[in-house]
């Protein structure tokens, strides 16, 4: 039986995809200090990421901004979930064969998957998810710092396309980018 973590980034922000990592270790995997990516700095995160995209199997999925607004956030995060899961249980199974996967997701829903079960701040409990936290975020962080060489007056790299004041002030001077912020939030829709 295979144990796969689950976590994702971007849920709060107003622009971009939500992404979803899901990672299995292999026998007598450890690293010290894995925790909720949040509470790692970016240099710790991306140390993490070297070592857990080496040694892991991993996969990373996402819902854009277009589904999101489509089906909402909460069930944007679910597919995103799911499709690292399957992407994952896929690639495992080619070279491993059939095989039983519990999947531990943080929070408190679970995509609609077999054997599944949510854990509140599991990130900062079971290291698988702690790993996918890293994945999702790391991931995630490096969309953005793209997304801001391409329209560099929103600051995305800054604030990763949270609400700030700074994000506020250049949705107001330039609006939203369509396609790419999410136009179903309310804070975007003010300036739609």
């Amino acid at each position: 039986m295979i144990i796969i973590g689950v976590d994702e980034a971007g849920r709060g922000p107003l622009v971009g995809s939500v992404v979803a990592a899901a990672v299995a270790f292999p026998d007598n995997f450890y690293i010290e200090g894995l925790t909720d990516s949040k509470k790692l700095t970016e240099k710790k995160r991306e140390s993490f990421y070297a070592q857990i995209t080496q040694h892991c199997h991993w996969a990373v999925a996402e819902a854009n901004s277009i589904e999101i607004d489509q089906i909402n956030i909460l069930q944007a995060t679910m597919l995103a979930m799911k499709r690292a899961i399957i992407d994952l249980q896929e690639e495992y199974s080619k070279y491993k064969g059939k095989t039983i996967f519990n999947v531990m997701v943080d929070g408190k829903h679970c995509p609609d998957i077999p054997n599944c079960i949510a854990i509140v701040k599991g990130d900062l409990n079971e290291p698988t998810i702690s790993a996918a936290s890293i994945i999702a975020k790391v991931t995630r962080d490096r969309q953005m710092r793209e997304l801001d060489s391409q329209y560099p007056q929103y600051g995305f790299a800054q604030h990763k396309g949270y609400g700030t004041r700074k994000h506020i002030l250049a949705l107001s001077k330039y609006g939203p980018i369509q396609g790419i912020h999410r136009h179903t939030f309310s804070t975007i829709k003010e300036f739609s």
